[in-house]
């Protein structure tokens, strides 16, 4: 009888500390550094505030993915909980779908915003030198995506704990002037109405924790230490943007922070001079490619799960024996990033990035969905960490997480978001486009 290879699997290397920095890493990302400003100039010196609101909507959903990754510590991670609670294949294929994308552009954009901050360090900036950094930027982090996944998460806990020293830099040079302010002032004009939509623009920098689930093959003991690390990572990003917004609206003026290009680099070099605003912009190439690099992990890792689960072409689930990691998923989203980048040559690609936005408001309602339904059709599953309180079968924090999520939907009732609605109509639409085309080659119903 011939002996029947065993395929390369991904390989266990993940520690709760690397896993939690990893979190972090994607929290803190380019979104505080770019969102800071305007998120002032809505809220004035009560900024911390909404902060905390939406850290706390992120957690509700955050918690939904606790008792999931656990439950099924996978790669694909969303798309193998809404198969297990749905069972229609093309929804958890839609699904996975709209986060290949989401992640394929937010890394083309925000490695766009790493080249501009490099070329204005260097003091050049044509269009196709930006290009040109970003693709560079882009090789590097694939090849260190490829090389393996230790790799990977070492440069992510050195990326992260840069770009925090620069959060906790402002922290520090802020405590001289705590009190100097009234912390509950409004700008002129606004109302306590301007903390609700604050609240779903910076809800975006919350954004990272779910990708903590789509490393969960690469993860030692996940059922333990997945549920730790969304807690952990949500709550120490929170505590580091709420003293960050305290901070800077003490040292300036919050109507000269909203005003600022690089709001951060203000506040610090009104405190150390000029080096502390070169300071800044070094950290915040830190804090863009560190982004780029877990965009790039999560997506590929999706791509990998779908392609193991035959919802993809089986290809992209092939590990490389050397390494253990899906080298042509790490390929398949080298080149994908790339491509958008050309974008940028004919005007920006923002908007089609702010469709992201809009498809992770769809991935965790339907996570907070297959919560509640697994809960009410499985309920003799076993479950690692089980979210409370519950009536009866239903988890309240799962079903609170649905309402917010479908209350930030309406952040998108005006012109602007009905452009990026539909954008994301378009991406859904090619996607159930691919599905059928690709029949021969994938499996269109789910197993039973």
């Amino acid at each position: 009888m011939e002996e029947v290879k065993k395929k390369p699997e991904l390989k266990r290397r993940i520690s709760l500390f690397g896993v939690t920095l990893y979190g972090i890493g994607n929290i803190l990302g380019a979104g505080i550094y770019a969102l800071i400003g305007e998120v002032v100039g809505h809220t004035g010196n009560i900024s911390w505030l909404v902060f905390i609101i939406a850290s706390v909507i992120g957690a509700l959903t955050g918690l939904s993915y606790a008792e999931l990754s656990a439950m099924y510590p996978k790669s694909a991670a969303e798309f193998v909980y809404t198969e297990e609670a749905f069972k229609i294949r093309l929804l958890s294929f839609l699904l996975g779908w709209i986060i290949i994308f989401s992640g394929i552009f937010s890394a083309a954009t925000v490695a766009l915003g790493f080249a501009s901050y490099l070329a204005a360090l260097i003091g050049i900036s044509p269009i196709f030198l930006v290009v040109t950094f970003a693709v560079l930027l882009i090789v590097i982090l694939s090849l260190i995506n490829f090389v393996g996944i230790r790799a990977s998460t070492w440069t992510n806990i050195l990326f992260t704990l840069i770009e925090a020293s620069g959060l906790i830099l402002i922290i520090i040079i802020g405590i001289p002037y705590l009190g100097s302010v009234n912390y509950f002032v409004l700008p002129i004009g606004s109302s306590f109405g301007s903390i609700f939509s604050a609240v779903a623009l910076i809800f975006f920098a919350y954004i990272g924790f779910e990708d903590i689930a789509n490393v969960a093959e690469e993860v030692k003991k996940p059922a333990r230490n997945l549920p730790r690390a969304i807690i952990y990572s949500i709550i120490v990003t929170t505590v580091l943007y709420c003293l960050t917004a305290i901070s800077v609206v003490s040292i300036l003026p919050y109507d000269e922070i909203a005003n600022s290009q690089a709001p951060l680099s203000s506040v610090v070099s009104a405190v150390l001079g000029p080096i502390g605003g070169i300071l800044m912009s070094f950290i915040a190439l830190f804090a863009t490619a560190n982004t780029v690099l877990i965009m790039m992990i999560v997506t590929s890792r999706m791509m990998y799960g779908m392609a193991r689960d035959k919802a993809l072409p089986e290809g992209l689930s092939k590990v490389s024996t050397k390494f253990k990691t899906p080298a042509l998923a790490v390929l398949a989203t080298m080149i994908l990033t790339i491509i958008p980048l050309g974008l940028y040559f004919i005007g920006d690609i923002s908007t089609v990035a702010e469709a992201t936005v809009f498809g992770v408001l769809i991935t965790f309602f339907l996570v907070n969905l297959s919560l509640i339904v697994l809960r009410k059709k499985k309920p003799e599953l076993e479950r690692p960490f089980k979210l409370k309180p519950n009536i009866r079968w239903l988890p309240i924090v799962s079903l609170l997480g649905c309402i917010a999520c479908f209350g930030l939907f309406f952040s998108f009732a005006n012109l602007e978001g009905l452009l990026t609605i539909i954008i994301q109509a378009i991406i859904v639409l090619c996607g159930v486009v691919v599905f059928y085309a690709m029949k021969s080659k994938i499996e269109t119903k789910a197993s039973k």
